[in-house]
């Protein structure tokens, strides 16, 4: 989130008053809020972070969003209008020594000069608990303001003590339109400051680099300074951009972060949703970004289990041989078998049937106790145990009709008999729930009026 409007000034070259180097993202951040590109759901009239840009009075927040959107931006902007001084902070960096420092700082500011402090602490989330406590009686009492900025999600990352504290504002990737703007400007703040050499950044270079941005401001400025200090006086054009990106993908992905599980949650829901399209391109946005083939060939076995079971047990032989090839192949030519089973997956019967009756089964196994195994199905490997009657009784299946004993028992009377599976009506389990209505039938049959009750599950 940078500025929609930006003329240069003084203060707007390429190194600050003491002579150190000022990147071209910094020198381009805006000083009025109507400046700000991207995040109207935030900015819109009426909305809360507004109005409390509007008026001067700043509340404690976090803002969570991904790099590049305007985190510190807005943190510099709310300091700004409401003439409070601005203290920042890396938790990556600081520790309780500093924040003591800052507090110390807030309270002297206050007493001397009548004005309030806001803290700003980038990457809140690397705070520890103790650290994030430390901030508890500071925000309670007013010495100070609070704003915190992360990339995760605050939910997990932050205690609850300080969460309660704050109201969490999301910021969202800045769409590639945006970007196309925020380069526009950066441009011609290039040619402001240097009008002797000037740069040209076409079309087709400019929605590239928008697009490898991946919507993150500061590193569509970053790329362009990078590719004007290569351009040397020339255009810029597509081939050079290219060059630029050589180094390595540029997609945002963070592992285990918000963004790795957003998008296996999308993949595993598009594959039990049978949208093979929209699986095959969360699988490529995973791998594009990163992530390890060796995880999703894990979750596609899972996926197997879970969403396809017996309506097609063919799907759990397709994902585990999709990953023993890829171990074989490695990328990329491993990533097709992926891909295959990704297909595959997407366009079975989907069935849970199996997982639910897992589940239940499970329930009564641990809410129930340690029921003794009725005594026909227990072992008999000696004497002693025929002579206590284990095995006594038992209908070997194999000797009866159809090899199936109707009307015999296998559940600890306690708990009777149970029904913990019951089949979809999708493909292969069309055919066996057929099968288990006939067996249930020659059960009844059997059993006749002394048939035991059928529980559930």
């Amino acid at each position: 989130m940078l500025s929609r409007r930006f003329s240069v000034s003084d203060k707007s070259t390429e190194r600050d008053d003491a002579g150190e180097f000022r990147p071209l993202a910094d020198r381009m951040r805006p000083t009025e809020i109507e400046d700000l590109i991207g995040q109207k759901h935030l900015l819109s009239a009426g909305k809360p972070l507004i109005r409390a840009l509007q008026s001067g009075m700043p509340h404690s927040m976090v803002f969570w969003g991904p790099p590049g959107t305007g985190k510190t931006t807005i943190a510099k902007l709310l300091a700004e209008r409401s003439e409070h001084e601005l203290v920042t902070m890396s938790a990556v960096l600081s520790g309780v020594k500093d924040v003591r420092a800052a507090v110390e700082s807030a309270r002297a500011t206050r007493q001397a000069y009548k004005r309030g402090t806001i803290l700003f602490v980038d990457e809140v989330h690397r705070f520890n608990k103790a650290q994030q406590d430390s901030f508890l009686p500071h925000i309670e009492d007013g010495t100070i303001v609070f704003i915190g900025a992360t990339t995760e999600n605050p939910s997990f990352e932050l205690n609850n003590a300080l969460l309660s504290r704050l109201r969490v504002y999301p910021l969202k990737s800045l769409e590639e339109r945006e970007i196309e703007v925020i380069l526009v400007q950066a441009v011609a703040t290039l040619n402001d400051e240097s009008p002797a050499v000037r740069t040209v950044l076409d079309d087709v270079a400019r929605r590239s680099l928008a697009c490898a941005a991946d919507g993150d401001a500061r590193r569509a400025i970053n790329l362009l300074e990078l590719a004007n200090e290569l351009a040397d006086g020339r255009n810029i054009d597509v081939e050079l951009i290219d060059e630029v990106l050589s180094g390595g993908s540029v997609r945002r992905f963070d592992k285990l972060g918000d963004d790795f599980y957003d998008q296996i949650s999308a993949l595993h829901k598009s594959i039990r949703g049978s949208a093979p399209d929209a699986a095959l391109y969360w699988c490529a946005r995973m791998l594009d970004g990163g992530c390890d083939p060796l995880y999703i060939a894990r979750r596609l076995v899972r996926i197997a289990s879970e969403d396809i079971g017996n309506a097609d047990p063919r799907a759990l032989t397709i994902a585990l041989d999709a990953w023993n090839v890829f171990e074989r192949l490695g990328t990329p030519e491993g990533e097709l078998a992926l891909a295959q089973a990704v297909a595959f997956l997407a366009c079975a019967p989907k069935s849970n049937a199996v997982y639910k009756a897992f589940g239940a089964a499970q329930r009564d196994a641990s809410e129930r106790g340690s029921l003794g195994v009725p005594p026909h199905l227990r072992n008999a490997p000696t004497n002693l145990t025929k002579e206590l009657g284990h095995g006594a009784d038992y209908r070997y299946a194999h000797d009866e009709n159809d090899a199936y004993a109707a009307g015999e028992t296998y559940f600890p009377p306690e708990l009777g008999e149970q029904q913990y599976y019951r089949p979809v009506n999708r493909g292969m389990e069309i055919k066996i729930g057929e099968k288990l209505a006939r067996l249930r039938a020659l059960d009844e049959a059997a059993f006749g009026d002394a048939r035991p009750s059928l529980g559930t599950g």
